[in-house]
Formats: structure tokens, C-alpha cells, sequence
């Protein structure tokens, strides 16, 4: 199979099945076998029942409910192990991540391990908070120059990779936690010296549910995660 989409889910009814619809509309248009895998933490809202039975008996999209774990990381490494595509994408399921990016990101990544898409390089941006711009610009630019990252958006969370690159690596010291895993990542795949290109993405406003990032407790994770990286107190192995 050439390529799987990984979509963790929590609380995302109303948005989640036309996201899935638009995604399966692109892929089919491309001359490659796909999968989507929508990954749901035991939503209260029915985000799991909704596409089962929207996609049920269609075995490109493939819904997976935990019912005894829960953690937007770990949702991401749970799908990549359901997966079977050569490649893969991770994206956010609240149509923050616009989808019509997705053939660009194959196709590059027959050049490149990992493409990685940037608010912060030319042509990327936000169209929500400038407050959020701002301070997660800021953020970002601590984290490139403390630990030395070639990438300018580190907590993007929209990329396609190749699945060989994980070969041998204990992924679950790498996906855990909330958006910290993304720093871990790109970190660990930077000093494996795996190529990475970023290319430029317009976050758009969510459609539907509740933004469920807490920016005051995040952005204390994150710091701890990059001081942990950076003091030598998270090493991969």
C-alpha cells in the first residue's frame, strides 16, 4: 500500500466525517492504494460511531476506538502501527491542517525522508489568533536555537514520512505526551541526518467542536520537553 493517513480523534463529531470525505476525494483522484486510519480515544460525542457508520463496509477507511488509553501521541503511534502504507501522513482532524496539501507531501517525499509542513516560512501562516502566531512563532525560534533544529515550525504536527525511517527505533520513547512528541521527532530524525523539507501551510479556523489545548499547560510541557532534550534528561536510548 503507498500511503496511510493517521487521524487521532477526540471530540471531533462535527467535523470529522467531512474531513474524511474531502481527504478520501483527493486520494481518489490519485493514482495510488491508500488507507485512513481514524483513531478515536472513546470520544463521549459519537466521533467513533459516526464514521463506522458513515464508511462501514468501505475498507479505505478504517475507524479504531481505544477504550483504555488516551493521548493525542500515542493515538498517532497506535494508528502508525495499524497502518500498513509505505507512507505516511499525520494530521489534525479539526480542519486546522487544510487536506489539498496532502499530494504535494507524497510526492515530495519521493525526494526526501520527511516533509514537514511550516507556518513560518514563506507562504505559511495563520488565519486564527495572531496572539497564537506570535507566541508560537516565538516558541519555535527557542526551540531551533537551543537545540540546533534546521526546521522552523516544531510543533506543526502535518507531515508525511516514510514508514522505514521508525525501522529499529522504540517509537514509544518518541510518541508520547501532547504536541512534545513532534519536537522529539523531528530532533531524533535530524541527528539520524534523515533529509527533511519544509513546505509552507495556512492554518485554518477549526470547523466545529472545541480547541482542547490548554496553551498555559502546553507551553509548559513543551519548555520541559526541550530542556529535558537539551540537559541530556530524554535521550532515545
Amino acid at each position: 500500500m503507498n500511503l496511510s493517513i493517521i487521524l487521532p480523534t477526540y471530540n471531533e463529531y462535527d467535523a470529522i466525517n467531512a474531513l474524511v470525505t474531502e481527504i478520501y476525494e483527493i486520494l481518489d483522484a490519485q493514482p495510488l492504494t491508500f488507507e485512513i486510519i481514524v483513531v478515536d480515544d472513546n470520544s463521549p460525542d459519537g466521533t467513533y460511531e459516526a464514521v463506522e457508520t458513515k464508511w462501514r463496509g468501505n475498507p479505505r477507511v478504517r475507524p479504531v476506538l481505544r477504550l483504555n488509553e488516551k493521548g493525542l501521541a500515542s493515538a498517532i503511534l497506535h494508528g502508525i502501527r495499524q497502518s500498513e502504507g509505505e507512507k505516511i501522513i499525520v494530521m489534525d482532524t479539526d480542519f486546522n491542517h487544510p487536506p489539498n496539501l496532502i499530494p504535494l507531501l507524497v510526492k515530495i517525499t519521493a525526494y526526501f525522508d520527511i516533509a514537514s509542513c511550516s507556518r513560518y516560512v514563506i507562504g505559511g501562516g495563520m488565519e486564527t489568533s495572531k496572539f497564537r502566531y506570535f507566541g508560537s512563532k516565538v516558541f519555535n525560534k527557542f526551540v531551533h536555537y537551543t537545540l540546533k533544529m534546521q526546521t522552523t515550525d516544531n510543533l506543526s504536527g502535518y507531515f508525511c514520512f516514510k514508514r522505514e525511517i521508525l525501522d529499529g527505533l522504540p517509537a514509544e520513547k518518541i510518541f508520547f505526551g501532547y504536541g512534545d512528541y513532534f519536537i522529539r521527532f523531528l530532533y531524533v530524525m535530524q541527528r539520524l541526518k534523515h533529509p527533511i523539507i519544509e513546505i509552507p501551510v495556512v492554518y485554518k479556523d477549526r470547523l466545529g467542536g472545541l480547541s482542547k489545548t490548554d496553551l498555559k499547560s502546553e507551553f509548559f510541557q513543551y519548555l520541559k520537553t526541550v530542556l529535558k532534550i537539551k540537559l541530556g534528561l530524554w535521550k532515545l536510548s
